[in-house]
């Protein structure tokens, strides 16, 4: 390296700074007359009396007017101008390439005679120049001697970190000359180029996909041979690219390095940081070509089109569980936890778990109480911007997602997706007990509870407890005694909607649930059910007392009363207890006078079904 550069590189990158010894002062020496410098002990002398005061002043008279940077001499900046214009006066008569300085020239001259004089006493490798060597041995003692003044980081290549400091300088010296755009690095300007010149140099031997850049070729490669040289410590997940690795460890160490100036919300990758802004700017860049709908983010115009046209897109990752395609290896895999139970992502408050970091990240703003997406028309608040979407469409009425098969319409994605099943008979979940398959999520955990026998709701009136929600909600009107649900055509009144719907088919005489194997109709899915079983031979319910077996368990809860005595429905006009609901329901006509069971011959009146058909006789 020239004495000029070195001295640049020492201006640069302020590292302490000694006057060169007195055998380097002489060798510089060309005729010129020697300075004797005042500030040492030992005399020592320079050619040049200003450039070398400059070093202990550190005085920089000579400043650059494309970037502002400033130099000790006036040769530091015509050197550092070549940057600038691009000029390279430096060329190698063996292979005609060119450089922007002399020193660049002399140290690729030894490429072509093979020269290298350097060699690693640690592991033996060899270098064409001094500087490489120097740099090369600070891997094996870990030694970084270029530390950042503004973030502390350090570094172990001064050209890696004169590039770090733009960083935060926001230096970009290297400008396209096609479309203005500036870089930190030559490199990447060199990259961008091949964006305008349409230059794909890397060419994959596997399949014959060319590249432009040399790291997207090194990852694509990866993807035909499955290797993952990025190991985490902490967890052992590999990774094929070393970025792919750094940002999976902030989710470890919980480092959040971009912070949104709108609202200070912290996030673990810049990406991240980049779409949660267009929350405030309002920005939807991706548009529908379909409807002209727009959209803040890539993945909902992604979501969006398939609801127009019913495709899928393409989905080469499959699996092996259940025969279900992905278009992204991340969503298989994140799928595969459905199969396996893994969850992998764990709050630190509340230790509860979960299958995806991003259902993480939304279930520790809970903890936090931040919901900062507020519904400009209710003034409901919300955790995540999707969710506010997706409520949103209760005003509107928006139904976006359609299904291709009936051309159901549906306001979510997810709605959609579970609805397909009833066309496709698909049953991803299954039990590992039993063996049995269920469309949704949460029949499967429902239907768990039948092997584990628990029961997480109680009734606070009775203390009764019940393995699903809906069946204490039922319960509990047993308590209040409230029947909304009215009966346009009778009168009746019931609990629940769906009892009223069922109800309904008594006047109708629809049967809209048929047996495949006998043909045989019923009003209730839930009837056709239990009539099937009885073609398969299916009692899986067992009386311990008598050993007789139920085709379903309420049968057989009946059943046991037969031996218990028990009789848990009571009579609020005259106290008396029944074994069965249907008991007191008739029991009840009695007291009230009610008759719902009319002839159509004649019109007359009974309080029981069994009554109408004994009457039905006298018209027949």
């Amino acid at each position: 390296m020239m004495l000029a550069d070195r001295n640049s590189v020492y201006s640069i990158y302020e590292v302490p700074r000694e006057c060169f010894p007195s055998d380097a002062h002489h060798s510089l020496a060309s005729g010129g007359k020697a300075h004797e410098c005042q500030e040492h002990e030992n005399s020592a002398q320079s050619p040049n009396p200003v450039r070398h005061q400059a070093v202990h002043t550190r005085k920089k008279p000579y400043k650059c007017q494309d970037c502002g940077k400033y130099f000790v001499c006036n040769s530091h900046l015509a050197s550092h101008q070549r940057v600038h214009t691009g000029e390279k006066l430096y060329k190698c008569l063996a292979c005609e390439k060119c450089f922007t300085h002399s020193y660049q020239l002399v140290t690729h001259k030894k490429v072509h005679v093979g020269e290298k004089a350097y060699k690693c006493q640690e592991c033996g490798k060899c270098f064409t120049h001094r500087y490489h060597y120097i740099r090369h041995k600070r891997i094996h003692s870990g030694e970084k001697p270029y530390k950042c003044n503004y973030c502390g980081k350090c570094f172990a290549s001064s050209s890696v970190f004169v590039i770090h400091k733009r960083i935060h300088s926001g230096e970009k010296p290297h400008k396209c000359e096609h479309c203005g755009k500036c870089f930190t690095q030559n490199l990447h300007l060199v990259i961008h180029l091949r964006a305008h010149t349409g230059e794909k140099p890397y060419k994959c031997l596997q399949c014959g996909k060319y590249f432009s850049q040399k790291a997207n070729f090194e990852y694509h490669g990866r993807l035909h041979t499955g290797e993952r040289p990025y190991k985490c410590q902490q967890c052992g997940k590999s990774f094929i690219q070393r970025t792919q690795l750094l940002r999976h460890k902030r989710v470890h160490t919980g480092e959040k390095l971009f912070r949104c100036q709108e609202c200070d919300t912290c996030f673990v990758h810049r990406t991240q940081l980049v779409r949660h802004k267009r929350v405030h700017t309002g920005e939807e860049p991706y548009k529908c070509q379909e409807c002209g709908k727009c959209f803040a983010w890539k993945q909902q115009l992604m979501v969006h089109f398939r609801g127009h046209t019913g495709d899928t897109g393409e989905t080469p990752f499959k699996c092996q569980e259940c025969g279900k395609y992905f278009a992204v290896n991340a969503n298989l895999v994140r799928h595969k936890r459905v199969h396996t139970g893994e969850k992998p992502y764990k709050c630190q408050a509340c230790e509860k778990c979960f299958t995806q970091l991003s259902s993480l990240r939304t279930h520790e703003k809970v903890h936090r109480g931040e919901k900062p997406y507020k519904c400009p028309e209710c003034g409901k608040s919300f955790v995540e911007n999707s969710h506010l979407v997706q409520h949103k469409r209760v005003h509107t009425g928006e139904k976006p997602y359609k299904c291709p098969e009936c051309g159901k319409g549906f306001a979510y994605n997810t709605h959609l997706v579970r609805h397909k099943r009833v066309h496709t008979g698909e049953k991803p979940y299954k039990c590992e007990d039993c063996g049995k398959s269920f469309a949704y999520n949460t029949q499967f955990v429902r239907h768990k509870r039948v092997h584990t026998g628990e029961k997480p709701f109680k009734c606070e009136k009775c203390g009764k407890c019940f393995s699903w929600n809906t069946e204490l909600v039922a319960h509990c009107r047993v308590h209040t005694g409230e029947t909304p649900f009215k009966c346009p055509e009778c009168g009746k009144c019931f609990a629940y909607n769906n009892q009223l719907v069922r109800h309904k088919r008594s006047h109708t005489g629809e049967k809209p649930y048929k047996c495949q194997a006998c043909e045989k109709c019923f009003t209730q899915v839930s009837s056709l059910r239990t009539h099937e079983k009885v073609h398969r031979g299916e009692k899986p319910y067992k009386c311990l007392e008598c050993g007789k077996c139920f085709v379903e368990k309420s049968h057989l809860v009946r059943h046991s009363r037969v031996h218990t005595g028990e009789k848990p429905y009571k009579c609020e006009e005259c106290g008396k207890c029944f074994a069965w609901k249907t008991q007191i329901v008739i029991h009840h006509r009695v007291h009230t006078g009610e008759k719902p069971f009319r002839c159509q011959e004649c019109g007359k009146c009974f309080t029981y079904d069994t009554q109408l058909v004994r009457h039905r006789q006298v018209h027949t």
